[in-house]
């Protein structure tokens, strides 16, 4: 690798810093990113913190405020349903076409990815289990190789990765994702389109527990009484 492609922009560091911070859960819904704050925490200049924070409203993660400081979006349970329905049009024809076209190649990045669900899930390492969900998810995406879902995909990505971490069953959730990678493995396409709709109700169930598990902590926080979408991770 040259020293070029080893570069990369301070503000990329701390978009991706952020991002992981806001899906996770470590940056609470509704809380404060004051450029000053971040940057001292972060050690670098206020002018990447407000690339970071431009790009970050760009992907619907963050929600500007007047001046040098924004939030941490808040996902209304419409915000919620909306990203749902989208969700449930675009998964089906992915898992479709990965059952349809995938290679061995994109098999074993699949596997990889199931694997490190699993093994987090076995942990209870709940952070790590949602990313690598997510991961599959994407993952599955690619190996639909379908050049329009892959760029709708990539607008919603951060939005779909937040809606992916509103679960607290990762045992339960990477089973299903088990059964979807054999499916996809054995080019299942029937199989596959009914597990993924019965995967996407799974989703949608636990994404409303979530929310009701820790809709009282946001609301305490607060101070409101009237909080909405927790981003748990």
């Amino acid at each position: 690798m040259t020293g070029a492609e080893e570069f990369k922009p301070e503000s990329e560091r701390v978009t991706r810093t952020l991002r992981d911070q806001i899906i996770d859960g470590t940056r609470a819904p509704g809380s404060k990113l004051v450029e000053r704050e971040i940057a001292a925490e972060l050690n670098v200049s206020r002018l990447p913190v407000r690339d970071a924070l431009r790009d970050l409203v760009a992907e619907g993660l963050v929600t500007p405020r007047p001046r040098t400081w924004a939030v941490v979006r808040e996902f209304s349970p419409s915000d919620i349903a909306d990203l749902v329905d989208v969700r449930s049009a675009l998964e089906v024809l992915g898992f479709r076409l990965a059952a349809q076209r995938r290679t061995r190649a994109g098999l074993a990045r699949l596997r990889a990815d199931l694997d490190a669900e699993l093994a987090a899930a076995a942990r209870g390492d709940g952070p790590a289990a949602r990313r690598a969900a997510a991961d599959f998810h994407e993952t599955v995406t690619e190996l639909a190789d379908n050049v329009l879902l892959s760029e709708l995909n990539s607008t919603l990505s951060s939005r779909m990765r937040w809606l992916l971490g509103q679960h607290d069953a990762f045992a339960a959730v990477a089973e299903e994702h088990e059964e979807l990678y054999r499916c996809i493995e054995a080019r299942d396409v029937e199989r596959v389109e009914k597990l993924a709709l019965r995967h996407l109700e799974t989703s949608r169930s636990e994404a409303t527990a979530h929310q009701f598990r820790t809709a009282p902590e946001t609301e305490a926080e607060s101070g409101t009484g009237s909080g909405s979408g927790s981003g748990s991770g």
